[in-house]
């Protein structure tokens, strides 16, 4: 995978058709979310020995102390993308804040509706309620890989924010990561889905796009996990 960001040649079709994350095939992660969690993989371009975890447990958890320090550094209403069972919009409302989520799996959706949290099953990159007017977008748990083009990604996550709103990303933990890749999920069954375009984006990586946005960045650290947080 190249610092430039260039897709993988290997399975063309996935960047021509965008998939949803893990969806087709067996739908593993909609799999584990009824099961109540679970320890899928992802796999990058097939290469199964070079899997990396995807917890879907951590998703169904309230949020962690290291994950409300963080939303702490926000302030205003919250706009969770690719919120899944919006762990961090009950966080957000718990603190009296206004917070809406976003996602586009039926099952993640429904699990948050089911519990009384406010969620749409809806794209970052279709049109979203109050539009340049948030306090707060969270990327977080990977989610800058979201349609496998980071720097589209945070230009659109951008949009959303107020003047002096807060853009809090979650990197990778190779600070130089820097990868665009096809991916597929894969539940310890053998379920697969699709094959869906995704990205890794290590903390120095994002930095750099998110000045190209002209916005200003601070790395946080909490958790053990790293954080950059970008004011419009």
């Amino acid at each position: 995978m190249s610092a430039a960001l260039e897709p993988a040649t290997a399975l063309p079709s996935a960047w021509e058709i965008p998939a949803d994350f893990g969806g087709g095939g067996a739908e593993p992660y909609e799999l584990a979310l009824r099961a109540g969690g679970g320890l899928l993989t992802v796999v990058s371009d097939g290469a199964d020995d070079d899997a990396a975890p995807l917890d879907v447990s951590a998703y169904l958890a309230p949020a962690t102390a290291a994950e409300r320090r963080v939303l702490a550094l926000t302030s205003g209403p919250v706009l969770d993308v690719g919120c899944g069972p919006a762990r961090m919009v009950r966080a957000a409302i718990e603190t009296g804040r206004l917070a809406l989520g976003i996602d586009i799996s039926a099952v993640a959706v429904g699990h948050a509706r089911a519990r009384g949290l406010p969620v749409l099953r809806r794209s970052v990159f279709e049109t979203l309620p109050a539009e340049g007017t948030w306090g707060a977008v969270l990327l977080l748990d990977g989610n800058i890989g979201i349609g496998g083009d980071p720097a589209a990604l945070l230009a659109r996550a951008s949009e959303l924010l107020r003047p002096g709103g807060r853009m809090l990303v979650e990197t990778h933990a190779d600070g130089d990561r820097s990868a665009r890749f096809v991916a597929q999920l894969v539940h310890p069954v053998g379920a697969r889905s699709g094959w869906f375009p995704w990205a890794e984006v290590g903390e120095r990586a994002a930095t750099r796009l998110l000045d190209g946005l002209g916005m200003q960045t601070a790395t946080v650290r909490s958790g053990g996990r790293t954080f950059v947080l970008a004011t419009r």
